[in-house]
């Protein structure tokens, strides 16, 4: 293995190294549009931080940065120890097996069961049947859908299917999960249901990015708030109160 290729794996052990680390990202579109602009942030291992912003703030661009869809014009990223910035895009399925995702959306494939779908996270990476077995199980438990392992996704309400994939992305004991809108199309009990699942799911370690429209949400939870408008960090509070 190249001394790059151990760059790139290696893993950052000490809970207080970054998560995630922006040292002067500016992200401009071909289009002309400038998305973000001198970007600083630095987000502890273990942390759960909400981002919010308007639209066209540059929250999507600020996640697709950390997923690596897109690359920084200038400056440097850095996510659960690999340099994003000097990433080739080879590596890049590297970088994703440390972080799960959870989408407004669902994203559920419609002919499977709630089983399978979780499961699909781990074919992917190569487990043995007998790992996901245990596993899928145990991430239905963790989100209370247990008893909903053969059923389709048509059959559930939005907050459950929301559920199962939460338990996607939790699957592969990610670093790091990104929830982007994740209680976009569910109803507001089960939007603080879903909330409080990444909050338990954040003290075991996990760190939780979670974008967000709800201010009752970032209020009520008091978790650390990054705000983006025009491309730019306008406000980072360490307890809420992004208001």
């Amino acid at each position: 293995m190249s001394e790059e290729m151990l760059e790139q794996i290696v893993q950052i052990s000490d809970h207080q190294e970054p998560a995630i680390e922006f040292r002067g990202v500016s992200k401009t579109y071909p289009s002309g549009t400038h998305a973000l602009e001198d970007v600083n942030i630095r987000i502890n291992k273990g942390e759960f931080v909400f981002v919010v912003g308007s639209s066209g703030a540059g929250k999507s661009t600020f996640m697709k940065l950390i997923m690596r869809e897109e690359k920084a014009n200038t400056g440097t990223i850095n996510v659960n120890g690999f340099n994003l910035t000097k990433m080739r895009r080879k590596h890049v399925p590297l970088l994703r097996r440390t972080m799960g995702i959870v989408f407004q959306d669902f994203r559920l494939i419609p002919s499977m069961n709630v089983f399978d779908n979780v499961a699909f996270a781990m074919h992917v990476v190569g487990e043995s049947g007998r790992e996901v077995r245990r596993e899928v199980s145990k991430a239905l438990s963790k989100v209370g859908l247990g008893d909903k392992a053969r059923s389709m996704p048509m059959q559930l309400s939005g907050g459950e299917q929301q559920r199962v994939g939460l338990a996607r992305a939790l699957v592969n004991a990610p670093d790091l999960i990104i929830a982007d809108e994740p209680t976009g199309n569910v109803d507001p009990n089960m939007s603080y249901e879903i909330v409080n699942l990444l909050t338990e799911i954040n003290k075991r370690g996990t760190t939780i990015l979670m974008v967000t429209h709800d201010h009752n949400l970032v209020r009520d939870f008091k978790h650390r708030v990054i705000m983006l408008d025009s491309g730019r960090i306008v406000a980072d509070n360490a307890a809420g109160g992004a208001e």
